[in-house]
């Protein structure tokens, strides 16, 4: 029939569109990466995909937030802070779960870690009551803390987040360092190579 509007279905079953959207939502992956992701596991469905699989499940069932340092594991406290050779007098801060991440990769700093889930800032809304910072000063009023190091992004919300700790962590009996030389403004520590965080932990300074 002539000027009719030809029927096309789907190029995929609702269920694949279904994992493709769900995958475009993470971090760095697109619609069209998603899509090549979900092909490559289709084609190897009796492998890869019931690995990811089984691996997502096991993390839905078994993950948990540590509740001395803020931290993503499976056990609680996390393997971080349960590990005795770790040094129990340092304490490094820093916004969030990814950035604890990359500093550890970097194997350099040996102490325990705080994550306050954020930083401060006056446009999203963000207050000092919505971050995890009284467990911090929790932690540095229990004494045995010798040294807190500030790892906060170099923004200017990371910053702010910064000197609002120091003044608050003035108080107590502990060196308070930040994160120095090798962190471009405006960088992130999720980003930023192994070469680059260990120059910054090793260069650390005073902060107040």
């Amino acid at each position: 029939m002539r000027g009719a509007s030809p029927i096309f279905h789907s190029m995929a079953s609702q269920e694949i569109e279904t994992l493709a959207s769900a995958l475009a939502r993470l971090p760095g992956l697109g619609p069209r990466s998603a899509r090549r992701a979900v092909l490559w596991l289709v084609k190897r469905r009796e492998t890869a995909l019931v690995q990811l699989l089984d691996a997502l499940t096991q993390v839905r069932d078994r993950l948990v937030e540590c509740e001395t340092c803020g931290n993503v594991d499976t056990m609680n406290p996390c393997g971080i802070c349960s590990d005795p050779r770790r040094d129990q007098t340092s304490i490094c801060v820093v916004e969030d779960v990814a950035d604890l991440w990359a500093l550890d990769r970097a194997k350099l700093f040996t102490g325990r870690y705080h994550v306050l889930g954020g930083k401060l800032s006056a446009m999203d809304g963000v207050r000092p009551e919505d971050l995890n910072i009284g467990a911090l000063l929790d932690r540095a009023a229990q004494g045995g803390i010798d040294e807190i190091v500030l790892a906060m992004n170099a923004t200017l919300e990371g910053q702010t987040t910064a000197h609002y700790l120091a003044e608050r962590l003035e108080r107590y009996p502990v060196r308070i360092t930040r994160l120095a030389h090798g962190l471009p403004v405006g960088g992130e520590l999720d980003y930023l190579d192994e070469g680059t965080l260990a120059q910054a932990l090793r260069a650390r300074k005073p902060m107040i």
